[in-house]
């Protein structure tokens, strides 16, 4: 008897299971294959837009993710570092044999977690709530509750042009009945479709004619914990690679042969993640699309293509590949292909990511309609979190869109839905500036402390940064620059301009020009790390729009308090419009905040519910 079974050891089973473990329940990851724990078989990269900051939230609620990628990384930058601080995040090239190695050997390091290479084919339910789980050979585990993150391994179909292999990512066998079950159970399943693009060998590449991306010479780490030091100067390039007109020409003439255009595919794919045959149909008019040549690993040669993700022939592949600049020689190792597999309909989940149809059954990951090692994470560690919390009868962890991108992700899912898989974007984001990269840890250590996701000594570190941070700002108000001559010409010496009084440090660094490591070198002479000075320099400069945005806040956080009783009867709601009304008993909002984000349910809707709920249930 175990409290929590994790079902599948992808990114969302690995912060699923860690967490729960961590949090003192004994916990049983179940997954077809140890050997493919924490494996990355689409892009080898951690992070990205918007995805890196997902990573420092999961780091900052006590997860493994950022701490794998920071020992396991070929090369790290940040992204956007020359735009404003709301679009930064790190993303990095992780090695794909170093990393799963690195996570399973966290896991087997972690108490209170055992794992255990089965294949899981039905649940034990029992009056509508799950009990264990039951494997291919019929054995029965039992638990408390049960978190599903099986990837796409249900029904999973690999798809080469004509071709339809059933399976798994490599090959691998697949589950073939668990989907059906839980139909059986009245849950809505879903047909989706990801791929990914060929690897290339190596010594067929010539890197002269590309463009070489270096990683950043500042030592980045995406966690707020662990002090990982790495050779700046031994990091792995990248390289940047243009499709052509013959490319287009190939893609086109051959489209039918395609798995997608020519009918053998029946799940839908991501939209801001698309086959390259997808991007020269809908982008037809653009000349060129950027590819990125990127090294898999150090102990083999095999190097991935991306932005080439392509379901076509592998006669067709050929063609393609050898069109593109560099590599006309090229050895295709692996080719591309495209996977569908079932997921479920993420408006049958609570915002807890637990199941409305059968209690204690969590689920997180590519099986919620998401596309991602990120996004898989980040609803992994509320899995594992709220399964912990719900079994031991707390209040679950309900992130708001205020308060992380994981929050964002998941209120999307579950208000919204989705009819492919979901990618995050910052433009998802209607506070990113509040949700960056840098502030991770101050958004999120409360909460890990108080569901007890984080240890003592993780909390002692965020309570000392967040008082030095407070240290610095209160410096900085109270001390003035005096205009002596020594510091007239510091100014004049660094081409800048004169203040024409005394005047603080807090309001002199409110100027564009001027940056806190200047003020530090010249004037203040603090000790201070790189990061205690970004943060600063942030909540100074940005004061204005950062107040803006939480008084944006303030008005959501009102509409969240308002709740909405769960057992409303629509139907004695008058003048609601009937797609509104179908789509609120659908969802089944919580808060009228939730409710005004339902496509469909306009402005008057939430009018005329909000005075209902006065009338009937002196809801103010």
């Amino acid at each position: 008897m175990y409290d929590i079974i994790v079902v599948g050891g992808g990114h969302a089973g690995c912060e699923a299971a860690h967490i729960a473990a961590k949090m003192g329940h004994k916990t049983l990851l179940v997954t077809g294959n140890i050997k493919n724990i924490g494996d990355m078989p689409c892009n080898p990269s951690i992070g990205g837009t918007a995805k890196g900051i997902i990573v420092r939230e999961v780091d900052a609620l006590g997860g493994l993710m950022g701490k794998i990628a920071d020992i396991s990384h070929l090369q790290i930058k940040m992204l956007n570092n020359s735009k404003g601080p709301a679009v930064r995040s790190l993303r990095c090239q992780a090695d794909k044999i170093t990393y799963p190695k690195n996570m399973l050997n966290a896991l087997k390091n972690t108490l209170n977690l055992e794992i255990k290479e089965e294949m899981i084919e039905d649940l034990i339910v029992e009056e509508n709530k799950v009990k264990g789980v039951i494997t291919a050979g019929g054995e029965k585990i039992r638990s408390e509750a049960v978190i599903l993150t099986t990837g796409t391994y249900l029904k999973g179909n690999i798809l080469v042009g004509s071709e339809n292999t059933p399976g798994g990512p490599h090959g691998e066998k697949r589950s073939n009945y668990l989907s059906d079950k839980l139909k059986e159970y009245g849950l809505k399943i879903m047909r989706l479709k990801t791929g990914t693009p060929q690897r290339i060998k190596k010594d067929s590449i010539d890197f002269s004619v590309m463009q070489e991306e270096k990683g950043d010479l500042h030592p980045w780490k995406f966690s707020f914990d662990d002090d990982y030091k790495y050779d700046v100067f031994k990091q792995q390039s990248c390289y940047l690679v243009y499709t052509n007109d013959l490319t287009h020409k190939i893609i086109r003439d051959n489209l039918n042969k395609s798995a997608m255009y020519g009918g053998y595919a029946t799940g839908i794919g991501p939209r801001y993640c698309p086959s390259i045959e997808d991007k020269i149909v809908r982008f037809a008019d653009k000349e060129r699309h950027q590819l990125f040549l990127e090294p898999e690993s150090l102990y083999y040669d095999d190097w991935y293509l991306q932005g080439f993700s392509t379901s076509m022939p592998r006669d067709v592949q050929e063609l393609m590949v050898h069109s593109l600049h560099g590599l006309e020689n090229a050895v295709i190792t692996k080719y591309a292909y495209a996977i569908e597999y079932d997921a479920i309909d993420p408006l049958q989940i609570k915002p807890s990511l637990e199941n409305k149809i059968i209690e204690n059954l969590f689920t997180a990951g590519q099986i919620n309609g998401t596309s991602g090692y990120e996004e898989a994470a980040g609803q992994g560690i509320i899995a594992g979190i709220n399964a912990c919390l719900k079994i031991t009868n707390r209040e679950p962890l309900i992130l708001k869109r205020s308060d992380a991108y994981i929050g964002v992700l998941i209120d999307d899912l579950v208000t919204k839905g989705t009819i492919e898989p979901y990618r995050m974007l910052t433009s998802r984001a209607e506070f990113r500036l509040l949700l960056r990269s840098d502030n991770a840890d101050l958004r999120l250590r409360e909460y890990a402390h108080n569901v007890g996701s984080i240890t003592s000594e993780q909390y002692q570190e965020y309570l000392n940064k967040k008082e030095k941070l407070s240290e610095v700002l209160a410096l900085l108000r109270k001390t003035y620059l005096n205009l002596t001559e020594i510091n007239k010409q510091i100014f004049q010496d660094n081409n800048l301009s004169l203040p024409h009084n005394n005047i603080n440090f807090y309001d002199l660094l409110k100027r564009p020009e001027i940056s806190l490591e200047f003020l530090n070198n010249n004037f203040l002479k603090l000790d201070l790390t790189k990061e205690i000075m970004e943060q600063v320099e942030i909540e100074v400069k940005y004061e204005g729009y950062i107040k803006k945005a939480f008084k944006e806040v303030e008005k959501m956080l009102k509409l969240e308090e308002k709740e909405i009783p769960d057992d409303l009867d629509y139907a004695k709601v008058k003048n609601l419009a009937t797609e509104a009304r179908q789509k609120l008993i659908k969802v089944r909002p919580k808060t009228i905040a939730q409710a005004s984000r339902i496509s469909g349910v306009n402005p008057v809707d939430i009018s005329v519910l909000s005075v209902y709920l006065k009338k009937e249930y002196n809801n103010e």
